[in-house]
């Protein structure tokens, strides 16, 4: 295991430095197809360093692991060298706006993008097919192996294994006790006891056991059995079915350490970047949209009616800390309930109020929270203080929605749920969709609820009242 590590993390820097000297050719190639028009001098060189150093270090995270890896699909690779190269993108241009330096023309970037992305990306995947063809043809005999319980765990073994590396493996079958769901009925062998004479008449080379970890003495006794007999006994730990719930699995140096929720933005790393999206974002929304937008909004909500332009209201966000929630102001000032959830048709929803809500435009002032910290661009939406001590009595998982920063949009809005949270259900489902955000939390997720909403606003939501 340690030698297939060092031999991947070589693979990794070759590969990188491959990468490297591509985008040099890129630039170089920038410089004959301008001839006159664009030279390779100056503080070009030093824009190259910046540029091949940042790819180094976006690619080497979000491009990994290696793509000589055969257990890596040819489209994987390609949406990861696809998603690595949209980050430095956008590192580099969001460097660009806020040193406002001008290093390189936009056409010039626009093609250097284009021919060093094409170029990196080609060379990879054929450098990949090359690879397998050189596993297919002169690697190992297959490895025949079973798998010892139909868990989830074993499940995802036999689907990891036979779609991503069928010329190594060759799977036998399942063998289980307990009820299996009907996709994997026909690849049953027989129950727990048939295991050890299937292996002998089959010539098994590898059972994986795929069970609850509490069965010590059945663990025991096919490990011995495996050593006996020139085997290879390799455990999936089936930790759902030990603990009865979802677990996740990361490591403390060496060591793995179960976390029986996923957590991402627990991590130290995940926190700094999604801040730093948050403050690159919002301040090209401050920058950007607000000298344009708020005055002609502030405009129209003076005309509609009397009152302040801003709304402020304090809701509770990470961890139940209160802070004031800004918003422009949508209701009438002179008849109260501001502590109640808005309605279909209701009579304190102004006229611009109600195309400021319908397009949730009323929350632009919120990207002033997220600069200032209190809030994210993305994240479970900010409840009312009345709301938080209602759910929190007879839904028990509402809480952990308050484990992350709360956000202007999030993902139950963009799945529909959102507004009025009276009809039965509503709300359970609202933190059912905020709980998968925060299990599965990744940039990239981000920028698609970004989009969504963007796309919503335009289109319009029913429940936006």
């Amino acid at each position: 295991m340690i030698l297939y590590a060092r031999r991947t993390h070589i693979n990794q820097l070759i590969l990188l430095t491959i990468d490297v000297m591509i985008i040099f050719g890129a630039f170089r190639f920038i410089e004959l197809y301008h001839r006159g028009d664009w030279q390779f001098g100056g503080d070009y060189p030093l824009f190259f360093a910046i540029f091949g150093l940042l790819w180094w270090i976006v690619a080497g995270q979000v491009a990994s692991p290696a793509p000589l890896d055969r257990l890596t699909t040819y489209p994987e690779k390609f949406w990861s060298l696809v998603r690595a190269f949209l980050l430095h993108a956008v590192v580099l241009v969001a460097g660009i706006l806020i040193l406002r330096v001008r290093l390189l023309p936009i056409r010039y970037l626009v093609l250097l993008y284009g021919s060093a992305g094409m170029a990196v990306i080609s060379t990879r995947l054929v450098l990949a097919r090359l690879y397998r063809l050189y596993r297919f043809r002169w690697a190992r005999p297959h490895s025949r192996f079973i798998i010892v319980g139909a868990s989830r765990s074993g499940r995802e073994l036999h689907e990891f294994l036979t779609l991503h590396d069928p010329v190594a493996n060759q799977f036998l079958g399942f063998f289980a006790d307990e009820p299996a769901p009907d996709s994997v009925q026909p690849l049953l062998r027989g129950r727990l006891a048939d295991v050890q004479d299937f292996c002998l008449r089959e010539q098994v080379d590898e059972i994986y056991f795929a069970l609850p970890l509490n069965q010590t003495d059945f663990i025991q006794e096919l490990s011995s059995f495996a050593d006996d007999h020139f085997m290879a006994f390799r455990i999936v730990p089936d930790f759902e079915g030990t603990l009865h719930k979802g677990v996740s699995v990361h490591y403390h140096g060496r060591g793995p350490i179960l976390t029986v929720r996923r957590h991402p933005l627990g991590f130290r790393a995940n926190q700094i970047a999604k801040r730093a999206f948050d403050l690159v974002f919002s301040g090209l929304v401050i920058v950007g949209i607000f000298p344009f937008v708020l005055p002609v909004l502030a405009l129209l909500i003076k005309l509609d009616s009397p009152g302040p332009v801003f709304f402020k209201q304090l809701r509770p966000g990470k961890r139940n800390k209160l802070f004031p929630c800004y918003k422009l102001r949508t209701m009438r000032t002179d008849m109260g309930g501001t502590e109640l959830q808005a309605t279909k048709g209701d009579a304190r929803v102004t006229r611009i109020g109600r195309f400021l809500r319908a397009s949730s435009l009323d929350e632009i002032p919120q990207f002033f929270n997220v600069w200032l910290g209190h809030m994210s661009v993305v994240g479970p939406r900010p409840n009312m203080v009345s709301q938080l001590e209602e759910y929190s009595k007879h839904i028990h998982t509402y809480a952990q929605r308050h484990t992350v920063t709360p956000g202007i949009t999030g993902y139950a809005q963009v799945n529909g749920y959102r507004g009025e949270t009276r009809a039965e259900g509503s709300m359970e489902k609202r933190v059912e969709y905020d709980l998968k955000y925060v299990e599965n939390w990744s940039l990239l997720l981000d920028v698609k609820i970004i989009g969504k909403t963007v796309w919503n606003m335009i289109a319009g939501e029913k429940n936006a009242y």
